[in-house]
């Protein structure tokens, strides 16, 4: 919500006020029952009573007792410093009353449990109406915001499924698969269905917000047997997952991007252990780990993938805010991502 918009609604709320208060005191100075030598007070009883309580508890309560207190869920706590809040306003009312007219204030003294009472309930009633206030508009704009969210992140999704389409890998993979139907058909049958499962995923699976942790790692396990295929060194890739894999979610394609980017910038492939992927599941966590080699030579960057390095860093703060950490490390010829997310049993 602009800022401006927020000036105009308080100008508004205060404008309504002094017309409230205006039509109170011009009812009194005409009431007969009213002495004509208390009428003089009356401007003193507005000004104490009817603007600086309303004032101070309004904005005490907007700017401090809602975000400080309310927002975070703390019932018991809030009441207790709205009533805080609340005497303080009328104390600094009627203080000012004193302090202004000795006169006002003696007549004032005359209805004194009236006076605090009344005043005491102006205070609490615009402190309410201050966190109503600030509780919608904290909702409206919350609201604005998961939408605006919502729509990154499907835009991001959008993009993430389609950078995954890579031509390159495709191409190598059909290639290899061809070559590899003269020599045993049965094998390239094997390898072809897979292509057809990793197809499928990412054209199907990738449209809802959650799949079992399972299908990631299935599709994991196809795309690096996929990769094998491009090289006869068995040892060149290896891959681990430790712990219980029990109904987990998480969201699609997660850790697909690193692993594409570790195989996209792997150097020679007949060195051992050229990819590292390791996978840990405890009881609150995910924990992916991929390493790779590369030659600095050849490669300026790892994080030139389809999506960038940053484009990945926006999609994990949409999808774990503040509940998940990236760490990159560089050194020595090889490149390591750690990822860390909640583990969400069903």
């Amino acid at each position: 919500m602009k800022r401006s918009f927020k000036i105009l609604l308080h100008c508004g709320f205060w404008l309504a006020h002094l017309v409230f208060v205006a039509m109170i005191m011009f009812a009194a100075l005409n009431n007969v029952d009213i002495p004509p030598e208390d009428r003089p007070y009356y401007f003193w009883f507005i000004l104490g009573i009817g603007f600086i309580p309303p004032i101070i508890s309004f904005y005490s309560n907007y700017y401090f007792l809602f975000p400080r207190y309310l927002q975070k869920r703390k019932i018991l706590l809030s009441i207790a410093v709205g009533l805080l809040l609340a005497t303080v306003a009328m104390s600094a009312g009627l203080l000012t009353i004193g302090l202004m007219n000795d006169d006002a204030y003696s007549c004032l003294q005359e209805g004194w449990p009236y006076a605090i009472g009344f005043t005491l309930g102006i205070a609490v009633v615009y402190g309410i109406i201050a966190l109503v206030l600030r509780g919608f508009l904290t909702w409206y704009e919350e609201l604005k915001l998961k939408e605006e969210l919502m729509e990154k992140n499907f835009n991001m999704e959008l993009a993430l499924v389609k950078s995954q389409l890579d031509p390159h890998f495709l191409f190598n993979t059909i290639n290899n698969i061809d070559i590899l139907i003269s020599k045993n058909p049965k094998e390239a049958s094997r390898y072809l269905n897979k292509l057809s499962d990793i197809m499928r995923f990412m054209l199907y699976e990738t449209k809802t917000e959650e799949i079992p942790l399972a299908k990631e790692l299935e599709y994991i396990e196809k795309y690096i047997q996929l990769q094998r295929i491009r090289t006869a060194n068995e040892h060149f890739v290896d891959y681990d997952v430790n712990g219980k894999v029990n109904g987990q979610k998480i969201a699609p394609m997660v850790f697909i991007p690193f692993i594409e980017n570790a195989f996209k910038h792997s150097g020679n492939k007949k060195i051992d252990h050229a990819v590292d992927i390791d996978i840990n599941i405890d009881e609150h966590a995910i924990i992916f780990s991929c390493e790779n080699r590369f030659e600095a030579r050849r490669t300026s960057t790892n994080g030139a993938n389809g999506l960038g390095n940053e484009l990945i860093r926006k999609r994990l703060e949409l999808l774990y805010p503040q509940r998940h950490t990236l760490t990159v490390y560089r050194q020595e010829g090889r490149y390591r991502v750690v990822l860390t997310i909640p583990n969400e049993s069903v």
